[in-house]
């Protein structure tokens, strides 16, 4: 009997990866795509079963209706309970850590604090879109295992620990501290479709990516758009 799971993501990498790290990996799995809750629901009101539903980066809050009645597999950047919370990867950087873990966990109707499936150790070397790429393919890593392995999930132990989200404003480049520190709030927002380092200068906005320290500098592109003068924002 085929399998039939939802792969859920807001990102377009996930999709541009999954293709080969599991469709061509796992010939007798049908996954289905989602990349908008309406597309999530049209799927589950059209009648289907589905073994799971894994969400890969999702930007939504998944009603109780679906988790209820659905196996719903989350992926968290940090290793359980600690970094609860929104921005992981963000704020694990600025916090100073070169490793973490890619938690596995079973939705329940509390943020981050569902039981556990696996973790995977997961480094945080590189630009923000390397360390995704990283982890997309560590999620797909568990995606394959669970199919293969059907685990149960177990609570969450040790001491809670919250992250607060970042705003767009928390992107603004430092204006003091280390090199190294100027280098890791760079490289912490390098990735497409989020805010990147950046400073303002008149009417001018200046925005900050692939960052590499060299000797006693960081050589870094640098993007200068115009900002509207009715908003403030980029033009």
């Amino acid at each position: 009997m085929v399998m039939t799971c939802i792969l859920a993501s807001s990102k377009p990498w996930y999709r541009e990866m999954a293709f080969t790290e599991l469709e061509a990996a796992l010939p007798e799995v049908n996954f289905v795509w989602a990349e908008t809750p309406q597309k999530l629901n049209d799927l589950l009101l059209g009648g289907g079963k589905f073994r799971y539903i894994f969400f890969l980066h999702w930007h939504w809050l998944v009603p109780e209706s679906i988790w209820q009645a659905n196996e719903c597999v989350c992926f968290h950047m940090t290793d359980l309970p600690y970094g609860r919370g929104g921005s992981p990867l963000q704020n694990l950087i600025s916090r100073g850590k070169v490793e973490t873990r890619l938690s596995a966990i079973r939705m329940n109707g509390e943020l981050d604090e569902g039981p556990v499936y696996t973790k995977r150790r997961l480094s945080l070397a590189g630009r923000a879109e390397d360390i995704y790429a990283r982890a997309a393919r560590l999620c797909f890593d568990v995606v394959r295992w669970m199919i293969h392995n059907q685990p149960a999930p177990e609570p969450q132990t040790g001491e809670a620990v919250y992250f607060d989200r970042r705003t767009p404003e928390q992107s603004l480049l430092p204006s003091q501290g280390t090199l190294i520190s100027v280098y890791d709030h760079i490289r912490m927002l390098d990735a497409p479709t989020y805010p990147y380092a950046f400073v303002e200068h008149g009417d001018f906005r200046l925005e900050f990516t692939n960052a590499e320290i060299q000797g006693g500098e960081i050589i870094a592109r640098v993007s200068i758009r115009k900002k509207s003068p009715e908003s403030g924002e980029n033009a």
